[in-house]
């Protein structure tokens, strides 16, 4: 891209951006570098802190190719005076990024490289609107279940699955009733549950949730 502005990097032991933020800017020193890493393990944020490598904590994450606790001082160094912005993003952020990704390139990206696309798309970076713009996609080493239940995440984040709780007869034709009102809404039942033993009202009512 001849013409880019800004490039979008993830930050885990920070060796990539590193290397990229040299090369960038010795060639075109107007364009922006921005580290993107995740919240759960913002070791590159804690680092620039503290003027120095620091233990971040770490929890479970779909960016787990950045879930380094600690980036590497020779690459600390090197990247001073070279990141412009820092952006850090959530996990449904990442699992609405992975799902846009297959949506829309077709491309299946692990959360890692898929959270550039995340800082994009939750309106971390309202700058760059209209502008040029590349972010690296740092691999496509997911698991399929893994994929699977962060697809689901991602419809849900986006409003297209959503679960909801309803109180109706237990008597023939109450679920009949129910169904066919979400189905005049237009909305699928993806998965129904029915709860008898804990409901509180009467002994003819039962306690649905659904998922649409």
């Amino acid at each position: 891209v001849p013409d880019v502005d800004a490039v979008l990097v993830p930050v885990g032991g920070a060796g990539l951006i590193a290397g990229i933020a040299v090369a960038v800017k010795t060639l075109k020193p107007q364009v922006k570098i921005i580290a993107v890493e995740s919240d759960s393990c913002p070791s590159y944020t804690e680092a620039v802190k503290a003027g120095k490598p620091v233990m971040a904590r770490v929890k479970s994450t779909l960016a787990d190719g950045l879930a380094v606790p600690m980036v590497g001082g020779n690459s600390l160094a090197t990247l001073e005076g070279l990141v412009d912005k820092t952006v850090v993003v959530c996990e449904e952020s990442t699992a609405l990024a992975i799902l846009r990704l297959i949506e829309m390139e077709k491309a299946v990206v692990e959360g890692g490289g898929a959270v550039g696309v995340a800082a994009l798309i939750s309106d971390k970076l309202p700058e760059l609107k209209g502008k040029k713009v590349v972010t690296i996609l740092t691999g496509g080493n997911i698991d399929t279940t893994v994929l699977g239940r962060t697809i689901e995440r991602g419809l849900a984040v986006d409003g297209r699955l959503i679960r909801v709780e309803v109180v109706v007869s237990d008597r023939p034709g109450g679920i009949a009733e129910l169904t066919s009102q979400i189905a005049h809404m237009g909305a699928s039942i993806k998965d129904i549950f029915h709860e008898r033993a804990w409901i509180a009202t009467d002994v003819f009512s039962v306690r649905t949730y659904e998922t649409l």
